[in-house]
């Protein structure tokens, strides 16, 4: 079974946290000690993001993020070589998180390749058409027994929204907003009326809700509304603040969702 059917079909009540860090940043060769951090403190799902020069669907803090990580020489082959190395020891399932420009680059069929020999589990492509979804990266990912998650948000209409949940598996990537990735205070009558609404749904695929969690409200309100929570901008601030520190990091991060 792929480890992120996995993690749901065992996971019982429990409600999931999935971290997203940029591979490359702030430390080069920081990607292993990240992953086995994360690891050790019982993150459910590890998000490592592939580094891209135009990253549209995200905010300043990830964008920063990328630059960085491009210009310390992250590139995706030596993203896999990262993931080889340590891929005995990880048993937390890998979801690689990119745009679709590299990944055409360096090849479909290698890439679903290249992920089986990292140990990645699944990948989420924010700009990947469906119609190529279906006719181009499914088959083959499919061969690879990898998950592709896609996204929906408040835009997306309920037939959109059922027909990806009758053509993916793994899970649904159920961004809280139409607007980019980013901390938030809180999530307004307006999201959570969203949240409701895609509930009452009762879909096949369980959800996470991703973009704005910071706090124990947002926290909160993903896990009520979900099967989990994701949590990118505010890992990746404080991982930079704590120079690659991922121990620090996750202290701080745990802290900040108590209050």
């Amino acid at each position: 079974m792929n480890k992120i059917n996995q993690v749901f079909s065992e996971r019982g009540d429990k409600k999931l946290l999935s971290l997203y860090f940029c591979a490359g940043t702030p430390l080069l060769e920081g990607t292993g000690n990240v992953i086995m951090a994360m690891q050790r403190r019982g993150i459910d799902f590890i998000e490592v993001g592939i580094p891209f020069s135009d990253p549209l669907a995200d905010g300043p803090v990830i964008q920063t993020a990328a630059t960085k990580a491009l210009k310390n020489g992250m590139s995706l082959c030596k993203l896999f070589g990262q993931l080889q190395d340590i891929k005995a020891q990880v048993h937390t399932p890998l979801i690689l998180m990119g745009y679709l420009n590299p990944i055409l680059h360096y090849g479909i069929e290698a890439f679903c390749q290249s992920c089986v020999e990292a140990g990645v589990s699944g990948m989420i492509i924010p700009d990947l058409p469906f119609k190529d979804y279906q006719e181009t990266v499914k088959p083959i990912a499919d061969r690879y027994d990898l998950r592709v998650i896609m996204l929906i948000t408040p835009e997306t209409s309920e037939e959109r929204i059922r027909f990806i949940d009758e053509n993916t598996d793994g899970f649904i990537y159920m961004v809280s907003s139409a607007a980019i990735t980013g901390a938030q205070k809180s999530f307004d009558e307006q999201k959570q009326a969203y949240f409701r609404r895609i509930d009452a749904m009762h879909l096949r695929n369980p959800r996470m809700i991703g973009f704005g969690i910071s706090n124990r409200q947002t926290l909160k309100a993903a896990q009520d509304n979900a099967a989990g929570a994701i949590i990118g901008s505010k890992f990746v601030t404080l991982l930079d603040e704590a120079e690659g520190n991922a121990d620090l990091a996750l202290d701080r991060l745990f802290a900040a969702l108590e209050k």
